[in-house]
């Protein structure tokens, strides 16, 4: 933690000295949320780590934005490396585009599946919501393979105090997103105990409770197993 502090001090001398003084605060304030988006990852809670970034990153970007229309960064936005920062954005948006299309399409497909659960429907039926998932499965892997790719740094370009700015807020970024695909994606139960019932645990829960909510995507992964077990198939393969 005094390491992160002092590095956080370093940064923030090294910047302060290349921006006018009227921007200062703005450092600081990135400073801070780069500074708690950091801090998250070491939440207890899986789901409450990833939904902490999500919100720090919201925050994050919102002071980046108001960092990149100082007149300052305007006139240095025409130097060579921008094009090549930008590129790594535009594929940042192109992945967010893609998670978004996945959560949309899980989320109807779990619709559908506690409706066959209070159905109590023949346990074949599982089989769609399966196969979708092990395609959404290779498109996550994908994605963060992908985004592993994103973060390679060009030293000559992070001489310029914005352009290290910005390679920070995309690491943090990268880093952010990997952990809801890891999230996604899930892994296989290690048992596939009484399945109906733990199903029904799982898909049961009171929709105003955001502890019970916790649970349910706590538990998220083994649904997975659970449903395997019950429709006859062999476990898929943990990303």
């Amino acid at each position: 933690m005094a390491s992160n502090t002092l590095r956080s001090k370093s940064h923030y001398h090294a910047r302060s000295v290349s921006f006018p003084s009227r921007s200062l605060p703005l450092i600081a304030e990135f400073d801070e949320h780069l500074g708690r988006l950091r801090a998250s990852e070491a939440t207890p809670s899986w789901l409450t780590a990833i939904s902490n970034g999500l919100s720090g990153l919201a925050d994050l970007y919102d002071c980046v934005n108001d960092l990149i229309l100082l007149p300052h960064t305007q006139q240095i936005c025409n130097e060579k490396w921008a094009e090549g920062v930008l590129d790594g954005y535009l594929k940042l948006l192109d992945a967010c585009a893609t998670i978004k299309e996945i959560f949309s399409q899980t989320k109807e497909e779990v619709k559908e599946l506690h409706s066959l659960m209070r159905r109590k429907g023949d346990a074949s039926a599982f089989g769609g919501y399966l196969t979708s998932r092990k395609k959404a499965k290779k498109v996550i892997e994908k994605l963060r393979k992908d985004l592993k790719s994103i973060g390679n740094k060009d030293k000559d370009r992070e001489n310029v105090p914005i352009v290290s700015m910005l390679k920070e807020v995309e690491e943090v970024t990268c880093a952010v997103l990997e952990s809801l695909l890891s999230y996604a994606a899930g892994t296989k139960a290690k048992s596939a105990r009484s399945g109906w019932s733990l199903v029904s645990k799982l898909m049961h829960q009171k929709r105003g409770s955001r502890q019970a909510k916790e649970k349910v995507f706590g538990e998220f992964e083994k649904i997975d197993g659970v449903l395997h077990a019950l429709a006859g198939h062999k476990p898929l393969m943990t990303i």
